[in-house]
């Protein structure tokens, strides 16, 4: 087995279960905390650096840079013209999943960064029609972004 092949697999599981522990703590509380968020992001930063060392090859962390830059700065345009939407844990992990995204593709960044606003859509959409929410409603949208860097690495 190629040490890389596994080396990236083993991220990925650790991204997982990252993921899947923000999904719990942000349905849970709305937020989105920067003690897990922020040394993941870290993390993802020296490792793309890493594989581009050791690959040799510097496009995908380019791509990874301007991923993460990129989203990251989408979401906080989003949260300046709304601070009552976007909170800013929201922004910071819009720059862990840019990153991520990008770095496997701009396919995948695309179908990743789409795919949370049209789940997190339906969902509302769901709920709304369920009568269970309204337009005021708040609706932690970190699961809903991870739900879809999910569904972008996967399909991208």
């Amino acid at each position: 087995m190629d040490l890389r092949l596994a080396l990236v697999g083993l991220v990925h599981g650790a991204l997982l279960a990252i993921g899947g522990w923000l999904v719990v703590v942000d349905a849970r509380t709305h937020r989105l905390p920067n003690r897990i968020v922020l040394p993941t992001l870290a993390a993802l930063l020296v490792l793309v650096m890493v594989d581009a060392a050791v690959s040799g090859q510097p496009q995908p962390m380019v791509r990874a840079l301007l991923g993460g830059s990129g989203l990251g700065a989408f979401y906080a345009v989003l949260r300046a013209m709304s601070r009552a939407g976007m909170g800013g844990g929201d922004v910071k992990l819009a720059a862990v999943i840019g990153l991520v995204l990008a770095w496997h593709g701009w396919t995948a960044f695309a179908v990743g960064a789409a795919s949370a606003f049209v789940l997190g859509a339906v969902y509302a959409l769901a709920l709304m029609l369920l009568r269970r929410a309204d337009r005021t409603t708040r609706i932690a949208f970190g699961p809903w972004m991870i739900a879809g860097a999910l569904l972008g690495v996967v399909v991208g």
